[in-house]
């Protein structure tokens, strides 16, 4: 019989930016066969789980809520609060009190996590301390501030960080309108490579591709291969922890030294 995708070994649901294709596109590429992915997808700002005003906690908006509800139903393995923004609008408590707040509403079996807590994770097991930060061409300068800040909270040295500059023809489009005009669905990945080569630091020990909506899985090898340094990028390394959390043993070739076992 024909292989029909189906998660005999794990089914993973992840929620996603919902006019975005890459974290589903990217998902379904990396991984390995007999793990299911299924999306619910968010049309909130971040963070997805705003914080309540006494800072005790969050509270899920609508569409985390709904889709939680949804993955009653499924039962996944694990569930990704797929959002690199909301982590770092929300700061550096926000992944765990997000993480309980999704435990509460998900079935006992299924493990939530967050892209920010993902990533993180991902540089500490590579032992990269000092991440080049590469991000989308959408993401505003206050959103890069708040990234190089999350990140170092966290004890991570960001020597530089860098946004991704598209073709041309966007010239004179301003970085929160880059989306409405059609950006989640023309990024230049031979474009990227070439940027992130050119303006990686020497003093970097790893690359950190930060943003789920982020065309970059194709070039994880290639990058490493040129540069010589790991590279985590966001849903890579949001794959890799669901994998981890599922019992996943076995090496993932052709997306970089996390997948294949660090």
């Amino acid at each position: 019989m024909a292989a029909d995708n189906w998660g005999d070994i794990a089914r993973i649901g992840i929620f996603i930016v919902a006019r975005e294709v890459v974290p589903e596109a990217e998902w379904w590429a990396m991984r390995p066969p007999g793990i299911s992915v299924h999306a619910a997808r968010v049309t909130a700002s971040a963070p997805w789980a705003p914080w309540r005003a006494d800072r005790s906690g969050v509270d899920l908006g609508a569409d985390l809520a709904a889709g939680c509800d949804a993955f009653s139903g499924i039962r996944p393995n694990v569930a990704v609060l797929a959002h690199s923004s909301s982590s770092f609008v929300g700061g550096p408590d926000w992944d765990e009190a997000a993480i309980r707040a999704m435990a509460a509403r998900l079935p006992p079996e299924t493990v939530a996590t967050t892209n920010g807590l993902d990533m993180r994770l991902a540089l500490g097991h590579l032992g990269v301390k000092r991440p080049f930060l590469v991000m989308p061409a959408w993401m505003t300068d206050r959103l890069v501030e708040g990234a190089v800040g999350y990140l170092s909270a966290f004890g991570f040295a960001v020597p530089s960080a860098w946004r991704y500059q598209p073709t041309p023809r966007w010239q004179g489009v301003a970085a929160q309108d880059l989306y409405a005009h059609g950006m989640a669905i023309d990024q230049e990945t031979d474009l990227l490579f070439e940027q992130v080569v050119r303006e990686c630091p020497n003093e970097a020990d790893g690359i950190l591709l930060a943003g789920t909506g982020f065309r970059c899985a194709g070039i994880i090898d290639a990058l490493e291969q040129r540069l010589g340094r790991p590279v985590v990028a966001a849903n890579q390394a949001s794959l890799w922890r669901a994998l981890e959390v599922a019992g996943w043993k076995e090496k993932v070739e052709g997306y970089g030294r996390l997948l294949r076992g660090g």
